[in-house]
């Protein structure tokens, strides 16, 4: 038992302990300086009682007495000699939580330095834990000092300059000294560059990590309290306002506190732009001699010239010649053309063997690249060209003479024509010159005629280059793509233009005009002279082409519904290959206006006109049957339909490449289509079967019609029939039994009896009536009346023809006696055998239950017959 109870006590001391009243402070001592506010805090947990808890706050300096100081409970509970700051807000305690507050002092004196106590009223239940807690305040003299040394005012772009600033201290106590540097641009907020300290480490501002990393900014102590800070490769972002902010540091429970803080002014630092500095010139203008050797100066001058990287680029005519970059490698040069740095901003272009080419404005190009730091990545800072220099070059040019023939002329249009162009008495062309030439035409001013050329402004039809290389004009190029027209080098010194078909549009003045090309000094080639000839007319006497149309029928419609088909041939006279383009057309009078049916464009795309109804165009053919020849083909011709018709033909010509050109036209003859309406005629029959049926058997009866007249397609007739029977008995009158319209609808009329009747359309001209479990009532006369529709040819409408009516046939119903009377004798048997067998079984029981003696005689063991029975 003893065991147990040890244990249950353990518990018990355990959860005590677990939940004591803790009060805690600072746990290292505090280090604050005269002059600057402080605050230490105090807080309290694991207690018992209200959520808010008061607080007392007292001071003790060696072995005195501790002093009052405040309480969050008593408001007079300060000393007497603290009351006055009190009163002024100078010592306050300030409630944070409920558990937590803090003593503040807007300005510490060295007085204040002592023992600050914080304890806590109890409101525990069982008093356990610790109720106070103290640390250790210690206030030093303000000794720092922050004397920042003036900047460099004025700093080129790419140049450096140091900012140096000297914070000291008096150190009688374990403080840390840190240095920060600031810039403001303008009215910005200041932007921190650079900090060290307080523990010996260097921390960036948020947009100097990359340059601190490349060396673009580093840090230079130089002793004594001198920091200073080095900006290398300075921009035009480095302009501004720096200051120098020094801090005093302790250590408070292994995390940095700043204690004082002060900074002062740098002055301003303002970055020159190196494009203000940057100064590019050139030679003065020269004039050299085909083959002699050019030499071209550019001068640089930048303060300091050392702190750029040069990237320089001669330039002629705005073209590039040779460019040297940074790093000193020479781009775009040649054996001929060569850019090396001769001096101190001083580079040289070398051209040698100059041409004519060579000829024109140089100058030179500087851009000027700059760093921030070792590491840092280049950008361009100025961009500068120095004045032109005009550079001439004498040549001597090739000299020659043109003379342009034509060749083969044409005498009609189609014909092929050829002309040719003739170098002749060439000097001064380089071995390895070659000759170009450009073809141009100008038109005649009106029809071809005994008279003078006028000027017109020429056009292009094609040029071939020093290289063979053609180009097409505008107009000819589809003309030449196709290879209608060719322009070919015959010779060196001969050229030809050539027209496989000429057109009359071609009909005017032509001349070339033939270039000398020389080697540039660029490489490739350069026009050096060209020279044009006089222009050569080519003309010829032109012949109006004629065309004529000739109608013919193939196929007359002589009625309705029938096909129409006539051809129309045409023959046509000065004119080579042509297309044709026909248009039927048609009138219903000769004084009618004229309509277009269907239309054939020389492409043979077929179009129908506007009269055409959409539902009928698959009855239209216009085909093309020989080079000449045209069939025209309308199926099931109306009424609407007749008239005149007749082809409208145009002639077309065509170049390979370009589009049709009309011609010629002309109309043939007229072919009239005329016929008459004759109707169809119909017929009916009817026929049964059998005349003859027993009750509750089926009768059936076939309503058979005929057409005969024009043939009918099976769509284009339709029938309305209708049933009737003329009864024995009775009013003689019919009656309506079934009908059927020509949409295929069924109506039944009426009936009064058990049996029913069908129709239905068993054949394409035949309607089947069945009568069904027929009765007396179903004897008597039937027949048919049809009403036919048909889908006229002529019109294309559905007309109504008139009703005929079938022949009767009779049917009879007959009396069948051994089935009228087989049921009735059936159920009148059956109910005598019930009735007998019901009535013996009656006596049965009356006998054997109602009749019995219930009393019992014995009979005489001797078997004699009483006497008294006797």
């Amino acid at each position: 038992m003893e065991r147990p109870s040890f244990i249950v006590l353990l518990i018990f001391v355990s959860i005590g302990v677990c939940g004591a009243r803790l009060v805690s402070v600072s746990s290292t001592p505090l280090i604050r300086v005269a002059g600057q506010p402080t605050s230490i805090r105090c807080d309290v947990t694991e207690y018992e009682g209200p959520r808010e808890q008061d607080f007392d706050w007292d001071m003790k300096k060696g072995d005195a007495g501790a002093v009052q100081v405040i309480s969050t409970f008593d408001r007079d509970y300060s000393d007497a000699s603290l009351r006055d700051r009190i009163a002024s807000g100078d010592v306050s305690v300030v409630r944070l939580k409920d558990n937590v507050v803090e003593l503040r002092i807007k300005e510490v004196r060295s007085s204040d330095s002592g023992t600050y106590i914080c304890k806590t009223p109890s409101t525990d239940s069982v008093m356990s834990g610790i109720y106070e807690a103290e640390v250790q305040l210690t206030v030093i003299s303000d000794t720092l000092q922050v004397s920042p040394r003036s900047a460099t005012p004025m700093v080129p772009e790419g140049g450096s300059f140091l900012l140096s600033c000297n914070v000291t201290r008096q150190l009688t106590l374990p403080t840390y000294l840190s240095v920060t540097w600031l810039l403001q641009r303008g009215t910005s907020p200041l932007e921190e560059i650079l900090t060290f300290g307080p523990g010996g480490g260097v921390t960036t501002g948020a947009g100097y990590a990359q340059r601190y990393s490349d060396g673009g900014i580093g840090l230079v102590p130089r002793g004594e309290g001198v920091f200073g800070l080095v900006v290398s490769g300075a921009t035009a972002s480095d302009a501004g306002l720096y200051k120098c902010v020094g801090r005093q540091w302790t250590t408070e429970q292994g995390k940095w506190k700043n204690i004082l803080e002060k900074s002062g002014e740098m002055g301003a630092v303002s970055v020159t732009a190196t494009a203000k500095s940057l100064v590019v010139s050139a030679l003065s203008d020269t004039t050299l001699n085909v083959d002699d050797t050019l030499t071209l100066s550019c001068m640089v001058t930048f303060d300091p010239l050392s702190q750029l990287a040069l990237e320089v680029s001669w330039l002629v005519d705005g073209r590039g010649v040779a460019s040297l970059s940074r790093d000193g490698v020479l781009t775009n040069g040649s054996t001929r053309v060569g850019l090396q740095r001769s001096g101190p901003g001083e580079f040289t272009l070398v051209v040698r063997g100059v041409a004519g080419s060579d000829a024109g404005l140089y100058s030179c190009r500087v851009r000027a690249w700059s760093r921030s730091g070792e590491a840092g990545s280049w950008y361009q800072a100025a961009e500068k060209t120095s004045n032109p220099v005009k550079v001439q070059v004498a040549r001597i040019e090739p000299n020659f003479s043109v003379t342009s023939d034509l060749v083969l002329t044409p005498q009609a249009a189609g014909d092929p024509t050829e002309l040719a162009c003739h170098v002749t008495n060439i000097t001064h062309l380089p071995a390895v010159g070659r000759l170009g030439v450009a073809w141009e035409y100008s038109p005649l001013p009106g029809p071809p005629g005994d008279r003078p050329v006028t000027t017109q402004t020429p056009q292009l039809i094609g040029s071939l280059d020093a290289q063979g290389n053609l180009q097409t004009g505008e107009l000819y190029r589809g003309r030449v793509e196709s290879g209608v027209i060719s322009l070919t080098r015959v010779k060196p010194d001969s050229f030809m233009l050539r027209f496989l078909q000429t057109q009359d549009g071609d009909m005017g003045a032509y001349a070339c005009s033939v270039s000398a090309w020389t080697p540039a000094g660029q490489g490739g080639m350069e026009r050096a002279a060209e020279l044009k000839t006089a222009p050569v007319t080519v003309r010829w006497e032109s012949k109006r082409p004629g065309l004529s149309v000739v109608a013919q029928t193939k196929h007359e419609a002589s009625a309705g519904g029938a096909a129409f088909q006539m051809s129309c041939s045409v023959a046509v006279e000065h004119l080579q290959e042509p297309g044709f383009s026909v248009l039927v057309q048609t009138q219903e009078n000769l004084e009618g206006t004229p309509r277009t049916v269907v239309s054939l464009s020389p492409d043979a795309v077929l179009h129908h006109g506007g009269i055409t109804d959409p539902s009928r165009r698959d009855s239209l053919v216009l085909v093309k049957t020989g080079p000449a020849e045209f069939s025209f083909r309308l199926a099931g011709v109306q009424l609407s339909d007749r008239g005149f018709y007749w082809c409208d033909v145009t002639a077309w010509t065509r170049q390979p490449g370009q589009s049709w050109t009309r011609a010629v036209s002309a109309e043939s003859n007229k072919i009239q289509v005329t016929f008459h309406e004759t109707g169809p005629s119909f017929s009916v029959d009817i026929k049964s079967d059998t005349t003859k049926v027993f009750p509750w058997e089926t009768a059936k009866m076939e309503c058979n019609l005929g057409v005969s007249g024009s043939s009918r397609k099976t769509d284009d007739v339709s029938y309305e029939v209708s049933w009737f029977l003329t009864r024995m008995r009775g009013a003689q009158t019919s009656t309506l039994l079934a009908s059927v319209d020509r949409f295929g609808v069924v109506r039944k009329g009426q009936r009064n009896s058990s049996s029913d009747v069908s129709l239905e359309r068993s054949g394409p001209h035949t309607y089947t009536l069945s009568v069904h479990a027929t009765q007396d009532s179903d004897s008597g006369e039937y027949h048919c009346l049809a009403t036919p529709w048909h889908l006229s040819a002529s019109t294309g409408v559905w007309t109504q023809a008139a009703q005929i009516s079938s022949t009767r046939v009779f049917l009879t119903v007959r009396f069948a006696m051994w089935d009228s009377l087989k049921l009735p004798l059936l159920y009148g048997a059956g109910a005598s055998l019930a009735v007998g067998v019901f009535s013996l079984l009656l006596g049965l029981v009356c006998a054997r239950c109602c009749c019995r003696n219930t009393t019992h005689t014995p009979r005489s063991r001797t078997k004699l017959i009483d006497l008294e029975m006797d």
